[in-house]
């Protein structure tokens, strides 16, 4: 079953205190032989985006899944500028993000793993994972669609609320995967009725890298009948590097929600109260860049609204920035909120030691989770739900470059 280190509780009065073609790689060490790839995929160059032009797709193995003894498979995209992004099918998940720094020393910024097994076996946070059919929260796991009741798996705050869609989630599924000319798709069909939500769902998550170093991430969804559906991705950014993974590393970054100015009250295990609030005078204020350090010394777990939400523009949710390496990133999102939180609760004894050989401690990176506002279905009027004949077109936009 999942950990999920996510936090349970949040303070609820904040006035107190991504023209390739496939290159088949030598498999980890760590795999056996058998695990070795032969064919190589061949892929049209034709009509190629120019801000898609020169990158190169390689794959390999990421190790046995041992629940069900397939291969997951670890994609690469890398731009013409040596910047790179390493998916894995499983979990349809994002392993590591290489960015330049200020002096021109490619970064990993992403937290991680090595091989499958620690994501399968020991999953920290739902670490880089695409979250579904619900991201966050559904107070008592239960809602209501169509005069329906349902009743979902309670996962979190000691059976109180199901999260991020149960211990059987979509990142805890082996997606398959089709190399695009311009990066790769992950498609994926839950049942009727898997994991509690209704109706079957064809789901894709498309990663497409650029030669801006902007990494897309585009969801689409088509089911048979009206159910639910919140997708987003669970990476934790750190920009001084994933290898600073001691306690309170990501406290020295500036951190700016520009389009923010108000936020969703929750209750003591984090369901929203139904207010939505606005950020003057409270420790959410990020209008304008502010060091973590000096903000609120606990951390955040908090969904933010973004001003000027229509479900098609896209929305500048985040800059946040590293002074030691100079990396910037950004945050861009045609959903409606998103989840912002500083890895409160990494920093359990049960953690396996990630791609640096090192423990991922307390605020040691960030998550900036674009989504529909927690446990909106039965909250907001703005709900996740996705009828039949509709498709889901959500995306979500990791900018990154650098400031001297």
């Amino acid at each position: 079953m999942p950990i999920d280190f996510h936090a349970g509780f949040w303070i609820n009065n904040p006035d107190k205190i991504i023209q390739p073609k496939l290159i088949n790689r030598p498999i980890i060490t760590s795999q056996p032989a058998k695990d070795t790839f032969e064919k190589q995929v061949q892929i049209s160059t034709q009509n190629i985006d120019k801000a898609y032009d020169g990158i190169k797709i390689e794959k390999k193995s990421f190790g046995k899944i041992k629940k069900t003894g397939e291969n997951a498979i670890l994609y690469t995209i890398t731009n013409k500028n040596g910047a790179s992004v390493d998916l894995s099918s499983f979990g349809a998940g994002i392993i590591s993000i290489k960015v330049p720094d200020k002096n021109g020393k490619m970064t990993d910024v992403t937290q991680g793993y090595t091989s499958v097994t620690p994501y399968e076996e020991a999953p920290i946070g739902h670490a880089g994972g695409t979250i579904g059919p619900c991201a966050n929260k559904i107070d008592n796991g239960t809602f209501k669609l169509n005069g329906i009741e349902y009743k979902l798996e309670c996962n979190k705050d000691n059976g109180k609320t199901h999260s991020h869609g149960g211990s059987d989630g979509f990142d805890t599924k082996n997606w398959k995967a089709e190399v695009l000319k311009d990066g790769v798709k992950f498609n994926y069909t839950k049942k009727d009725m898997e994991g509690g939500y209704p109706a079957e769902v064809k789901a894709s998550v498309t990663y497409k890298f650029d030669n801006d170093n902007q990494l897309h991430i585009i969801y689409q969804a088509e089911t048979d009948n009206d159910t639910i559906l919140n997708l987003t991705n669970h990476s934790y950014f750190n920009l001084d590097g994933a290898e600073n993974t001691q306690e309170g590393s990501v406290k020295n970054h500036l951190v700016k929600l520009p389009n923010s100015t108000k936020y969703t009250v929750v209750n003591d295990i984090a369901i929203p109260t139904g207010e939505i609030a606005p950020v003057e005078n409270t420790r959410f204020d990020f209008r304008e860049y502010k060091k973590l350090s000096e903000m609120n010394p606990s951390g955040y777990d908090q969904n933010y609204c973004l001003d000027g939400y229509d479900g098609k523009k896209m929305i500048k949710a985040a800059e946040i920035k590293s002074e030691k390496t100079g990396i910037k990133m950004e945050v861009s999102t045609n959903l409606p909120g998103f989840q912002f939180y500083t890895a409160n609760n990494l920093g359990k004894s049960s953690q396996p030691a990630g791609k640096d050989g090192k423990r991922y401690e307390k605020h040691s990176s960030f998550c900036v989770e674009p989504q529909f506002y927690p446990n909106a279905i039965n909250t907001f009027d703005e709900k996740p739900v996705l009828k039949k004949g509709e498709t889901y077109n959500r995306e979500i936009i990791y900018s990154f470059k650098v400031e001297n």
